[in-house]
């Protein structure tokens, strides 16, 4: 790591951030920052404990004079989303993140910076740290598994928590206060089919789809990026009609909440058909690069020869495998008529595997609405449904319903106006942040959500901006400040 990370300012936070940097911290595989946030807690002499899932709370009683005030959570997660790109040589299992300087900006060497939400864990763990920061009585909560299923939230029980106002450190513009999010469920199609053997004068080709941009496949979804998996299905489902290419295997995408930036097929078609398919190829490359040169510049579909499998898909299962996925519903699927500019449903198709005669498709289905999430879901399981897959649902969750009579929303609003001379943008967003699951055994409590400019989250385009965060910081300690001793 370049150690002019550790040089920034405010030089508590960005220490913090890079010794969490260093521990790998993938979803369900947080065991080693658990670990590494219970030995922060208790070798400050704070109360500090794992709840049953592995949520890690830290508890530090109130500054000099501010005994009064009201218990304050300060909320992040520790698990991060683990993207590199195909060309880095990466473990994200051994290495920590290689951090550089930029400008303004930090950045990761090909992989995710994990600023989402690394700068929120790093804020909260600099203030229990800290013998001069002023606060309110302080609950840290460090929760796990958020980005692939929010399971660390789901499984916080009530009881635990004293606060009557939530700051969830976790938002991505830090000009925006959340008051709201998008619920979210996961879609899993999955089957065998029959393989076939190879015909006699066939040859073999691997196609890429890659160079995509990618990101959040919440907070990006509108941004009308090309998904990786979509585009390989046009080629695919016209190259089959026009040259009788025949699929071997399909590997697309990695997790739910990143829209895919590559896929690779392997194919093969009749050799005559060669020259004419390689023009073919070159076209789609073309055609892809005018639709999508503002959103995926760096677009780029590869062809190649390759070793000749023995078996491909049976030609009704891919008939049927190509149609349902040219058939499945991605992106927007309807803009909220009450928020203006806040998408309400979208749909990520996220994972397409087909080898060796099983195969699985992963969605993520999000939408403030959760009859509308719901209703999606169901029209994805019958899209699948009709090429004979087994459709599950599993990881739902609820989305957060905005308040913005809630006293600590006029609060920073105001706060916000006095430091900055501008209105903040207090709105709900489309990502699945924790504040909704929590809310359903912690009722009482007040939440709202902020935090520095991130940009390219959940892609290896990830950064944090230095001179926001300087920003955000001293908007969250001054928030601190101004905590009442009642709401």
């Amino acid at each position: 790591m370049n150690n002019t990370v550790r040089e920034q300012n405010p030089i508590e936070l960005w220490n913090n951030f890079a010794d969490l940097n260093a521990v790998p911290r993938a979803s369900k595989k947080e065991e080693r920052v658990i670990e590494f946030m219970m030995n922060f807690g208790k070798n400050l002499g704070l109360e500090t404990y794992k709840d049953e899932v592995g949520n890690v709370i830290i508890k530090k009683p109130a500054s000099a004079g501010m005994e009064n005030r009201v218990v304050v959570a300060l909320q992040s997660h520790l698990d991060m989303v683990h993207q590199k790109n195909a060309s880095t040589n990466f473990d994200f299992d051994t290495q920590g993140i290689d951090m550089f300087v930029e400008g303004d900006w930090i950045k990761a060497n090909g992989t995710t910076l994990g600023a989402d939400n690394g700068i929120g864990v790093a804020s909260i763990m600099t203030i229990l740290a800290s013998k001069t920061i002023a606060h309110p009585p302080i609950e840290a909560l460090f929760t796990i598994d958020e980005e692939t299923g929010m399971t660390g939230a789901l499984g916080l029980k009530g009881g635990l928590l004293d606060a009557e106002i939530m700051l969830n450190l976790d938002t991505e513009d830090d000009n925006e206060l959340t008051i709201g999010c998008a619920g979210g469920v996961d879609v899993t199609a999955t089957g065998n089919y029959n393989e076939v053997s190879v015909g006699s004068n066939f040859i073999a080709k691997k196609i890429s789809v890659k160079g995509l941009t990618g990101g959040h496949s919440g907070m990006d979804i509108h941004r009308g990026r090309g998904n990786a998996n979509k585009l390989m299905n046009r080629i695919l489902w016209q190259a089959t009609k026009q040259f009788g290419v025949q699929i071997n295997s399909i590997d697309g995408g990695s997790l739910r909440n990143a829209i895919p930036r590559e896929s690779v097929a392997t194919i093969v078609l009749p050799a005559d058909n060669q020259l004419n398919f390689e023009t073919f190829i070159k076209e789609q490359e073309q055609i892809f690069k005018a639709e999508y040169h503002l959103t995926d510049p760096n677009l780029v579909i590869g062809i190649e020869n390759t070793e000749m499998p023995t078996q491909v898909l049976n030609g009704e299962f891919q008939t049927k495998l190509l149609s349902s996925l040219y058939s499945c519903v991605n992106g927007i699927y309807r803009m909220s008529s009450s928020i203006e500019g806040l998408v309400q449903t979208s749909n990520n198709l996220a994972r397409v595997l087909v080898k060796n005669g099983t195969y699985s498709i992963q969605c993520l289905t999000r939408s403030s609405v959760d009859t509308e999430k719901m209703d999606l879901a169901a029209s994805l399981q019958a899209c699948f449904e009709l090429m004979g897959a087994s459709v599950a649902f599993s990881g739902s969750y609820p989305g957060w319903t905005p308040n913005k009579d809630a006293a600590i929303v006029k609060l920073m609003s105001e706060l916000y106006f006095e430091r900055y001379n501008e209105h903040a943008l207090v709105s709900a967003c489309h990502a699945g942040l924790e504040c909704g699951i929590l809310g359903t055994n912690y009722p009482h409590i007040q939440m709202i959500s902020f935090g520095p400019n991130i940009k390219g989250a959940h892609s290896p385009d990830e950064r944090v901006q230095i001179s926001s965060v300087q920003k955000y910081w001293a908007f969250l300690l001054e928030t601190l400040v101004r905590i009442p001793a009642k709401i």
